[in-house]
């Protein structure tokens, strides 16, 4: 039997194979965007060729799918979700515009700003009102709300959310809207914020409801589309979809849910981080990069757990669209290997965010590109052989490249090796911002973690950079090509219940906290119990608070101890873990300080059963090895071995300047450092640390 995980990118679809011993195999092919199952299949048989069987065995015999996808995130960067609605208070219809009503700086006064989600007018306020411990101010009226539903059918509303003031202390008004909605306008999805997200702040429940409900035309059809194809196609087998939640879910949850969508194939690039050090034993602070055709994603385990943010924007921070949900930290720039290198007004190289994406794609794929890439970059300065990308099974034309890249280096001054190489190097300062964005701004050092890279194009540049950010090493797995998908080999099923229950640490209100976190533990028990119906037994839960210390404006998130909620009255250990986690970030100490608690989530995952990863020796008793020469930055065109990853052996040790070609990416091995292929099947290139 065999279990398949999926990651269909903006220029990509990769799968992962693992058979009953444990055995991966990677299938990659181009993403269709016409048509999603064309390039899930070609990927899948990819896959199924290297195994030596049919695609349509390989199907039937699959017992798991898991399938993530940027389709939902694409779409609410690119504003291609359904023609949606927003119901909100009488009195506040300007939630989304106003956002959280910050800039990232303050000194620049026209900072510019993304439209609303939703625009304004599509935003309908409904005479109605809440208080903060749940009272009604204001009853709904039902004739002006029938009236704004009979109008959005008229205009044609596809799907409507609602977030209305305080529904999280009462959602009566909300879940009559609802009712509302199905009776005059049948067959419209719509979401509701008390049901989807009860949290504390209007504009991120009002944001999260906002792009669930967009995305659901798009993303029920996309799914259903997908299910059929798969089942056409020979598949019988149990399908899950990648949330942003770091875990999957069962697809019939993710159609009423689609906002967990958003970040689906990212979010599994962490488990894989995991899996991967704890097999070479490197310890438990990660830094997971992973660099695909569009975009470079970085995410961060830190003392073996995975980071999590209810930060999450879609585009600039502050600016644009924030998801509003728990989900795994993705900090994302486009520095991708099809991002596209230009000159600006002011003569200087920019490279990125725009990317060739799949079609036409990088000058190299000989599908109409005209504009240099991070990829073109690679091929003209020797580290991608034309006739050996992908395996073989895909021909490069060096050509198109070297001329892509020839007009840009006639802007520059420069021959077209200098332009290649200043692209890598360009496009390697955005990747080192990013990663110091999410670990030396949180209190971690580079130089104590371990880098795992992930992606088609993260062995081009990934060594040059631990090099320069004083990492303490760096593992590429042989999956490092699909990095995300291999991530869906170890995630479980997993879902997140949040409430928001205030409580200061000098006046806690045990009881209503308590009776809080017993809201959450029904829901859990709930969601337990329909998975042990279909025979699953082990759980694990984890419960989180958002809190912050007296008159100061945002939280931070702590975990407790799963049995802390049964009581909810031990405030010091509250207080003395938030403490260590504030010094860690801001290296003050202010436990004494008041502990305000805001709001509360419940973790759960329902505990699948991951592959013993192995992997064998080369059945070739030579390594394959010829010599080329490359351009390196500072060394100019030097003697360069050439190594096939497929028949290098386990334990061998690796020497630059090389460059290892693996069938779903390339490696490059700079003048002076030295690695090796671990028995786990990693390459590993130690860099000391912080004791070198």
């Amino acid at each position: 039997m065999y279990r398949i995980s999926v990651d269909t990118g903006g220029t990509f679809t990769d799968v992962v194979v693992t058979d009953g011993q444990g055995r991966l195999t990677v299938g990659k092919a181009l993403t269709t965007p016409e048509r999603s199952f064309t390039g899930l299949s070609d990927s899948i048989a990819n896959a199924a060729e290297q195994i030596g069987i049919p695609l349509g065995q390989l199907l039937a015999e699959t017992r798991v799918m898991v399938y993530g996808t940027t389709r939902a995130t694409n779409a609410i960067v690119e504003r291609k979700t359904a023609k949606t609605a927003l119901l909100v208070t009488e009195g506040f219809p300007d939630v989304l515009v106003f956002r959280k009503g910050g800039k990232l700086n303050a000194l620049e006064i026209n900072a510019p700003v993304e439209p609303p989600y939703i625009p304004r007018a599509l935003t309908f306020e409904i005479p109605e009102r809440m208080n903060a411990e749940g009272g009604v101010e204001t009853a709904l009226d039902e004739a002006a709300a029938r009236a704004v539903l009979e109008k959005l059918g008229r205009i044609g509303i596809e799907a409507v959310a609602v977030s209305l003031l305080w529904s999280i202390a009462n959602s009566a008004h909300e879940r009559r809207l609802g009712q509302l909605i199905e009776e005059i306008l049948p067959g419209v999805p719509y979401t509701l914020s008390s049901a989807l997200n009860p949290t504390i702040r209007e504009y991120p429940r009002s944001s999260s409801a906002a792009i669930d409900a967009s995305l659901k035309p798009l993303m029920q059809t996309h799914l259903r589309d997908l299910k059929a194809d798969l089942a056409a196609a020979g598949f019988g087998g149990e399908l899950l979809i990648s949330a942003s939640s770091g875990g999957v879910m069962h697809i019939d949850d993710v159609v009423q849910k689609p906002v967990y969508m958003a970040k689906s194939g990212p979010a599994m690039a962490p488990l894989a981080g995991i899996a991967y050090t704890r097999a070479e034993e490197f310890g438990n602070d990660v830094i997971i990069v992973d660099t695909g055709g569009t975009t470079f994603d970085v995410s961060l385990i830190r003392d073996g757990a995975i980071k999590y943010t209810r930060e999450t924007w879609l585009g600039t921070p502050m600016a644009s669209t924030m998801l509003g949900m728990a989900t795994v930290d993705i900090r994302s720039v486009g520095a991708g290997g099809g991002s596209i290198a230009w000159v600006d007004d002011g003569g200087m190289l920019r490279v990125g965010p725009h990317s060739a994406g799949s079609v036409p794609g990088p000058a190299c794929y000989g599908k109409g590109g005209l504009r240099p890439t991070v990829t073109d970059a690679a091929v003209v300065l020797g580290y991608i052989d034309p006739d050996r990308f992908l395996g073989g099974r895909m021909k490069l034309d060096r050509a198109a490249a070297e001329t892509a890249m020839q007009g840009v280096a006639v802007q520059l001054g420069k021959t077209i090796w200098e332009t290649a190489s200043a692209i890598l190097r360009i496009s390697s300062e955005t990747m080192i911002k990013a990663i110091e964005d999410i670990t030396t701004n949180d209190g971690v050092s580079p130089s104590d973690s371990t880098i795992v890279a992930g992606g088609g194009a993260a062995g081009l540049n990934v060594l040059s950079i631990a090099r320069a950010m004083k990492a303490k090493n760096v593992v590429i797995p042989k999956t490092a090509g699909a990095i995300s998908a291999a991530g869906g080999q170890f995630s479980d099923i997993a879902i997140d219940f949040s409430a928001s229950c205030y409580g200061a640490s000098d006046a806690f209100d045990s009881a209503a906290v308590r009776e809080a976190l017993g809201g959450l533990a029904a829901q859990s028990a709930e969601f337990e119990a329909a998975l042990r119906a279909k025979g699953v037994d082990t759980f694990r839960r984890q419960l989180f608070v958002e809190a912050r210390y007296a008159r100061q404006q945002w939280e931070l998130e702590v975990e407790l101890p799963v049995d802390w909620a049964q009581e909810a009255a031990d405030v010091e250990l509250l207080e003395t873990l938030f403490a260590q986690q504030y010094q860690r970030l801001y290296h003050v100490n202010r436990k004494g300080t008041v502990v305000e608690a805001i709001n509360w989530r419940l973790r759960v995952a329902a505990i699948l059963p991951s592959p013993q990863v192995s992997w064998e020796g080369p059945s070739e008793t030579v390594p394959g090895e010829r010599e080329n020469r490359a351009y390196f930055d500072g060394a100019g065109h030097i003697a360069t071995r050439v190594l096939d990853g497929t028949t290098l052996p386990l334990g061998c040790e690796i020497a630059g300047p090389a460059i290892i070609e693996e069938p779903t990416t390339t490696i490059v091995v700079d003048p002076g450092m030295t690695g090796r292929l671990s028995h786990s099947g990693n390459y590993i290139f130690e860099f000391g640390g912080n004791h070198g």
